[in-house]
């Protein structure tokens, strides 16, 4: 699975940006605002942690302050750092909490086709915090797992045991049945949608 690994010395120095961050594809639309408040749709190409890379119409200068927000990941903040013709580089403004936040939900970008789950999900992904729990079978058996990500309508768990598709399954209070297989886990679909306090316990 792809995880963020900040680029070695020598990939630093040979790269004009000076990124500290690999960036992974994403291709995600978005809207953005300039300094002037002008507003422009726009893609979002790819991003790291640190940066990220837009195709748009909009003309800024360099340095100049962009806000934009993106499908899936929401609300970044940064400074032009490259023009391009068809678009623009801009290194983020965030908290170190932001960034790995943002990781996080890079990383699932990054992985969603090898955990095998849809590329429109009805729910934003949460970054849990408290990550270990249990899952429990009908019958009673339950296995230590820990949840790689969370929704108000399902989760992907990395698990030893791969119970059939289709088993009902309670993941802590949270009662859903199995709809994946991976190679880490199982995705679960929860019976109903969860309010965000019901989630609390892990957030």
């Amino acid at each position: 699975m792809y995880s963020f690994q900040q680029a070695s010395p020598a990939t630093r120095a040979a790269q004009p940006d000076q990124r500290n961050f690999q960036r992974v594809s994403v291709n995600l639309p978005g809207r953005l605002m300039l300094a002037s408040h002008d507003e422009f749709d726009c893609t979002a190409l790819d991003m790291s942690p640190g940066d990220a890379s837009f195709l748009c119409s909009a003309r800024p200068r360099m340095g100049e302050r962009i806000i934009a927000y993106i499908d899936h990941v929401g609300r970044i903040e940064g400074s032009v750092a490259i023009l391009r013709e068809d678009g623009f580089v801009i290194q983020l403004n965030a908290t170190d909490r932001k960034r790995e936040k943002l990781a996080a939900q890079l990383t699932w970008i990054a992985n969603r086709h090898e955990l095998g789950l849809p590329e429109d999900r009805r729910h934003d992904r949460l970054t849990p915090r408290h990550t270990r729990t249990d899952l429990t079978l009908d019958d009673g058996r339950r296995y230590p797992c820990r949840i790689i990500d969370l929704s108000l309508s399902g989760a992907a768990v990395d698990i030893d045991v791969r119970p059939a598709l289709g088993t009902p399954v309670q993941l802590g209070n949270m009662k859903g049945r199995v709809v994946r297989h991976f190679q880490e886990g199982v995705a679960i679909e929860f019976s109903s949608v969860q309010s965000r306090e019901a989630l609390t316990a892990f957030l």
